[in-house]
């Protein structure tokens, strides 16, 4: 395993004394849960994921896990979920009409324009099932009951790995810095999967320009002023269900929703939660998990800085994060400081490490 220093700086470097890190007041306790969508059959990549996120992160917190199924969990599911954790554990059942063709939808088409994917191997072009739940995860799932109360959500999906100890309240940290969006792995995306997206995407800010943010990551999206397709890669993702919530985001899949192109086409939720939040959020409400080693196949995020990779169990060698698949770089060129460097995160994490001062 290649590490990301060698035998000069193994020694405890000396943190810049450079001018205080802006740390906000801790504020009261954030309402958060995790979000899982899965079927009966993912039970033992759930209960892997479920197991890392309590031994790297949630035994010290206790957030509740919030499950959600097209279908009727079974009795084992609930047994062999709810066992790993000390949690509160709730299990929802997606109403039909979040899971299903509006009716503004020509079925018939929606079958032509999927076996035409498919003949192309566009990838996912022929699944009905994968269309229904970009489209309940872009626009659906944050109006489930079961997350009614809650302010923040952090999405985990079956077989994925988590690296790193995080031993600081990642949702507490989010709402007193007023971050909206949190993301550890960007990419381009498959064009072929989303050729009018941009299009629309252009149509609704023509028609709605009070919803752009001032400070926004617009250029993130494009090269040479043609539509990049980079997104955030939402299987991971850390979000304000209140930004989901709002009209603008409303509006937006709305409007998003009634060209058809998650049927017609295979728009999915990553770019359109991408999207918005790239042109409706100012960048300083966006943060980048660094400290959160992450693996959704194919893909690692690995921090390669020691102060962070001391406490994580993958290899850098492995990491995404500026390869040529990567969106980081561009990325870097709208925000230089996008990545904390070792200053700024132990000052902006202590107030809600386990052992900080209550």
């Amino acid at each position: 395993m290649k590490f990301a220093f060698n035998k000069e700086n193994t020694k405890s470097a000396k943190v810049d004394s450079g001018p205080p890190v802006e740390v906000a007041p801790k504020g009261p306790k954030v309402k958060a849960a995790f979000v899982i969508l899965a079927k009966n059959d993912n039970l033992e990549g759930i209960r892997s994921s479920i197991f890392q996120m309590e031994q790297r992160f949630n035994r010290k917190f206790n957030y509740p896990y919030v499950f959600l199924n097209d279908a009727e969990f079974t009795d084992e599911f609930k047994e062999w979920t709810s066992s790993l954790t000390k949690a509160k554990t709730f299990y929802g059942r997606v109403p039909k009409e979040h899971w299903g063709y509006p009716d503004f939808i020509d079925q018939k088409k929606a079958k032509e324009c999927r076996e035409d994917m498919a003949a192309r191997n566009i990838i996912y072009g022929g699944s009905e099932s994968y269309r229904h739940m970009c489209r309940f995860q872009s626009g659906f799932f944050f109006r489930h009951p079961l997350l009614a109360e809650y302010e923040y959500y952090w999405r985990i999906e079956p077989d994925i790995n988590y690296y790193c100890d995080i031993d600081y309240d990642v949702f507490q940290m989010m709402k007193d810095n007023d971050y909206k969006y949190g993301w550890t792995i960007s990419l381009t995306d498959y064009k072929a999967t989303l050729p009018t997206l941009w299009s629309t995407v252009q149509k609704f800010f023509q028609d709605n320009p009070s919803y752009l943010a001032s400070n926004n990551l617009y250029q993130w999206l494009l090269d040479d002023g043609e539509f990049n397709a980079c997104h955030f890669w939402s299987n991971f993702e850390i979000g304000s269900l209140d930004f989901l919530r709002s009209k603008k985001y409303m509006d937006y899949f709305t409007a998003l929703d009634r060209t058809g192109g998650f049927f017609y086409e295979r728009w999915g939720d990553a770019p359109v939660h991408s999207i918005a939040v790239a042109m409706m959020l100012p960048k300083e409400k966006i943060h980048f998990f660094n400290d959160i080693g992450y693996y959704h196949g194919p893909i690692t995020h690995c921090p390669t800085e020691k102060y962070l990779n001391m406490k994580c169990t993958c290899n850098t060698e492995k990491n995404h994060d500026w390869n040529g698949w990567s969106c980081m770089t561009r990325y870097l060129n709208l925000d230089p400081t996008f990545v904390w460097d070792e200053k700024t995160y132990n000052a902006r994490t202590a107030p809600y490490r386990i052992d900080a001062p209550k």
